[in-house]
């Protein structure tokens, strides 16, 4: 469990906790949002699932991948709209453009948790190089007041950038072998 942290300036008005599960193998990784303060969440309208821009502007969930001693870094972006996008960097905001997966992602919406409001996502992930990953987890969190505040496991000095490697902190080690 990984509990991100807002960005000193910008602080939320409700929202009391942001926390991401992560279960990872080989080929997948089922990451598990949380968001503590979901009555005054501003949650983005269902939408069909699908790959879009711009999520990050409303309440959005985002992963970064670094492959080991690599610039490239892959990013992923989940709403609880159910859309969500897919990106490969060739360094620092330099190169973007579409990943493509062989699978879309699959996300579930207002799961039932107590509290919180919770997504899930399960996320095909042949598409990234094998081995250790380092990764920043990160959010966008919009309230109905129109607050929004941004979280990450960490944050680099300057405004919100989850583009910044000083974000990726956490590793996704290599899997074993079969």
């Amino acid at each position: 469990m990984f509990e991100l942290i807002p960005h000193p300036d910008t602080p939320p008005a409700s929202v009391r906790a942001v926390r991401i599960a992560l279960t990872y193998d080989a080929d997948k990784i089922l990451l598990t949002a949380s968001i503590d303060g979901q009555e005054k969440l501003a949650i983005p309208d269902w939408q069909s699932p699908a790959r879009a821009d711009n999520l990050w502007k409303a309440t959005c969930f985002e992963m970064f991948l670094n492959p080991a001693g690599a610039q490239q870094y892959f990013e992923f972006n989940f709403s609880p709209s159910c859309q969500w996008a897919a990106y490969i960097f060739d360094s620092y905001r330099d190169g973007m453009r579409d990943l493509e997966l062989p699978v879309d992602p699959f996300i579930e919406r207002g799961i039932e948790a107590g509290e919180d409001y919770v997504i899930e996502v399960d996320l095909d992930l042949t598409s990234i190089p094998p081995g250790a990953l380092r990764m920043g987890l990160s959010a966008v969190i919009e309230e109905r007041d129109g607050t929004k505040s941004y979280w990450a496991l960490a944050h680099a000095p300057g405004p919100p950038d989850f583009h910044n490697s000083d974000c990726f902190i956490a590793t996704l080690p290599a899997p074993n072998a079969p």
